[in-house]
C-alpha cells in the first residue's frame, strides 16, 4: 500500500512500520470515540441519568450536620393533666360520699381515673433531617418595595441542602395486652416534608432576624453559588417531598434562606434552624406551660465592620483565642462553656 505523500520504495521495512503506526492511531481514535459516546449516552447525545450527579462541590465547601434524634424525645412525663381533672369533676370518687373508709370500693387508689390523670406519659414519633450548608455570604440585590419600586439592599443568605435518612424513632409495646413501652423501634418512610424557619441571632445586642422570602434573589444566588439543582425558598421547599436515601452522593433538596436589614456591626451571631425535627419540650400542660422546639444552632463570627461589608468573610464556628480572658469573653457571648461549632437546643 502506498501512503499519500510518502515514498517508501527505497527504504525496506519503513512501509510496514508506517502502516502499523496508522492502524494504531485509527484504533486509538475509535476507542476514544466509543468512550465519548458512552459518556454522552450514545447516539443523540443524551446523558445517562443513572450516572449523573447534581451540584457536586470540593471537599470542605459543604458542611454536613448529621441527624441527631434522641430516644428521650419520644415521650414527656409523667404529667398531671390538671385541665382534664378540672373539666370533669365527676371523676373524683372522693367527693361522692359513698366511700366511708376513704378508699375505692374495688380497684386500688392508683387505678382510679383521677389518679391516672396525675401520671400521664405522652408519647410520639420523632424524625430528624440531615442538614448541609454552604458558607453564609452577602450580596447586593434590588429588592422590591411595597410601592413597587426597587431598592438596592445588602442580602445575607445561606444555601442549604436537606436529606431524609430514615431511622425515625417511636415507642413500641412489647405486649399489646400490657401497653408498657420499654423499647424504641426504628421506622422509615418513603419521604417527608420540611417546614423550615431560620432565625439569625446577634449575640451582642440580643436582636433576632427571621428569614424573609425574596423571590427575585433566588436565581441570582443560584448562579453565584453554582447550584445546578432546583433551588427553593423557605416556602417553596415545604411543597417538595424529601425522599428517603442512604446514598452519600444523593443530591437531596436545596434551599436558600435570606435576610435583609441585618445589623451591619454584628460580629458574633448564630443561625437557629427550626423544622429539621419535630422534637419539643414542654413544662407541664396547658396554655401557660412553656413550649420549646428543638433547633439546630449554627455559630458564626464575622471579623469586620460596617464598611465594605460585601468583602467581609463570615466564618463558621466560635473563634479561638490564646488569651484566656478573651476566650472566656467570646464563649460568654455564645452562652457556651467550651468552643462548639454547632449544637442542638430547645427554644
Amino acid at each position: 500500500m502506498q501512503l499519500p505523500g510518502i515514498d517508501c520504495s527505497h527504504r525496506p521495512g519503513i512501509g510496514r512500520r508506517v502502516r502499523e503506526f496508522v492502524i494504531a492511531v485509527c484504533l486509538l481514535s475509535t476507542l476514544v470515540s466509543t468512550e465519548v459516546m458512552a459518556q454522552d449516552g450514545g447516539v443523540g447525545g443524551k446523558a445517562d441519568a443513572s450516572s449523573q450527579s447534581q451540584t457536586q462541590f470540593a471537599p470542605g465547601v459543604v458542611t454536613v450536620i448529621p441527624p441527631a434524634p434522641d430516644p428521650k424525645e419520644t415521650f414527656d412525663g409523667p404529667l398531671t393533666l390538671q385541665s382534664m381533672i378540672d373539666a370533669h369533676p365527676e371523676i373524683s370518687w372522693e367527693g361522692t360520699g359513698n366511700h366511708p373508709e376513704g378508699r375505692p370500693h374495688f380497684d386500688p387508689r392508683s387505678r382510679t381515673l383521677q389518679e391516672q390523670l396525675k401520671q400521664v406519659i405522652l408519647r410520639r414519633e420523632i424524625y430528624c433531617f440531615e442538614f448541609s450548608f454552604k458558607p453564609l455570604r452577602q450580596i447586593y440585590l434590588d429588592i422590591p418595595r411595597p410601592d413597587g419600586r426597587m431598592q438596592r439592599k445588602l442580602v445575607q443568605y445561606m444555601v442549604y441542602r436537606v436529606r431524609y435518612r430514615g431511622g425515625d424513632m417511636r415507642p413500641a409495646a412489647d405486649d399489646l395486652n400490657q401497653p408498657i413501652y420499654r423499647r424504641i423501634e426504628s421506622v422509615s418512610y418513603n419521604s417527608r416534608r420540611l417546614f423550615p424557619m431560620f432565625v439569625l441571632e446577634n449575640h451582642e445586642t440580643g436582636k433576632q432576624f427571621t428569614d424573609q422570602i425574596l423571590p427575585t434573589a433566588v436565581d441570582r444566588i443560584a448562579i453565584r453559588e453554582q447550584i445546578t439543582a432546583p433551588l427553593y425558598n423557605n416556602v417553596e421547599i415545604s411543597r417538595v417531598k424529601v425522599p428517603r436515601t442512604k446514598d452519600d452522593d444523593a443530591p437531596g433538596v436545596w434551599g436558600v434562606a435570606t435576610w435583609v436589614d441585618v445589623d451591619p456591626n454584628l460580629d458574633f451571631f448564630s443561625v437557629n434552624v427550626f423544622g429539621l425535627t419535630n422534637a419539643f419540650e414542654q413544662d407541664g400542660e396547658g396554655a401557660d406551660a412553656p413550649y420549646r422546639r428543638k433547633a439546630l444552632m449554627l455559630n458564626f463570627f464575622r471579623p469586620g465592620d460596617s464598611m465594605d461589608q460585601i468583602a467581609d468573610r463570615v466564618r463558621f464556628g466560635v473563634p479561638a483565642y490564646e488569651n484566656e480572658k478573651d476566650q472566656a469573653y467570646v464563649l460568654e457571648k455564645y452562652g457556651l462553656d467550651k468552643r462548639l461549632d454547632y449544637r442542638w437546643v430547645f427554644r
